[in-house]
């Protein structure tokens, strides 16, 4: 039982990273396996300008070496390389994390894969991200002040997108591939009522296209019923056609919703398996922002050390006697499991 880990997180971002700090701060010894791309979404983000604490604002791959740094600096230790394969352990047994043939034992795991926008896949999406094609007008409309841009979807995520982005651009055209939408009635009377935003419809995009500065100039949109095609010239493409959580390794082991998302009990980070929790975008349908994830992190783990301190089957450090995080005990619920 050596060579039993205290707490293995899986993946990384700010979700990752912060329950990462957080476990190593209370003595746990993390490991980390970031996957090979670590840092999450962020490593795709440009400026960050809503996360507290830094009024300039921040690169996101800087803020996420920032945040790696931080765990490490605390005693993370870190795998960059992707989990292929999770066992979890029943009746008091480790749970077992594969990278390749390489096999990791752990008490307790916390789950934050995160989520991935669903892309388009066309021509010119890829390389124009950071550079006019977008997945977040919360974190990107202000770029757009007094511009024209587009979003592409047509549920309720889109129209809200579209009212906030109408806040900044003078003109916000909403393209949909049907002319009827999937978003409720309310948000689409909403959207409706916004003076600039416009609604283009049944269109969808052929391919984006660069100006000679190599930021987004225009998108080649064609209508899906006539095949007629159109060039609309914009200086920002929000894609809104909503995520795919990243819980493939962990499909028909964990309970999941029907798009996918792990359920967590309550407001708590608990799965439905007793030591393994789950964080950030791999849980959140709604908010999915960097410090929303960040704060789920810290939840998980501290769920995860309660867990540990509840339930020492295996040895733990001393900081599970309270000279870590739970040395404030009133900050821990009265019942846990």
């Amino acid at each position: 039982m050596a060579d039993v880990e205290n707490v293995i997180i899986i993946g990384s971002g700010p979700a990752g990273y912060t329950a990462s700090l957080y476990t190593s701060r209370a003595n746990l010894n993390p490991l980390c396996i970031e996957g090979f791309m670590w840092g999450g979404l962020l490593q795709q983000t440009t400026d960050v300008e809503n996360y507290p604490g830094f009024p300039e604002g921040i690169m996101g791959p800087e803020m996420m070496q920032k945040f790696r740094d931080q765990a490490e600096r605390f005693g993370t230790r870190f795998i960059t390389d992707n989990v292929t394969k999770f066992e979890p352990g029943s009746g008091g047994e480790p749970h077992t994390v594969w990278v390749d043939d390489e096999a990791y034992k752990a008490r307790t795991v916390i789950l934050a894969m995160g989520a991935e926008h669903k892309k388009l896949g066309v021509p010119g999406e890829d390389e124009l991200g950071g550079r006019g094609v977008s997945y977040c007008a919360t974190c990107d409309a202000a770029f757009y002040k007094d511009r024209t841009t587009i979003i592409v979807g047509g549920g309720d995520s889109a129209m809200e997108e579209a009212i906030f982005l109408a806040k900044f651009s003078s003109k916000v055209t909403i393209v949909h591939r049907r002319d009827e939408f999937r978003a409720s009635k309310i948000m689409l009377e909403r959207a409706k009522a916004v003076e600039n935003i416009e609604f283009l419809t049944p269109y969808t995009v052929k391919a984006f296209l660069p100006g000679d500065n190599g930021q987004l100039d225009r998108a080649d949109l064609i209508n899906t019923e006539t095949g007629e095609e159109l060039v609309v010239p914009m200086a920002g493409a929000f894609i809104a056609i909503g995520h795919e959580p990243q819980s493939a390794i962990v499909d028909g082991l964990i309970d999941v919703d029907d798009e996918g998302y792990v359920k967590v009990d309550g407001r708590s980070t608990r799965t439905n398996i007793p030591g393994v929790f789950a964080a950030g975008d791999l849980v959140d349908h709604t908010y999915r922002q960097a410090i929303t994830a960040s704060g789920s992190g810290c939840q998980a783990a501290l769920d995860a050390e309660w867990y540990l301190r509840d339930n020492p089957a295996v040895p733990t450090p001393a900081a599970l006697e309270g000279t870590g995080n739970l040395a404030e005990e009133q900050w821990a619920p009265v019942a846990r499991s």
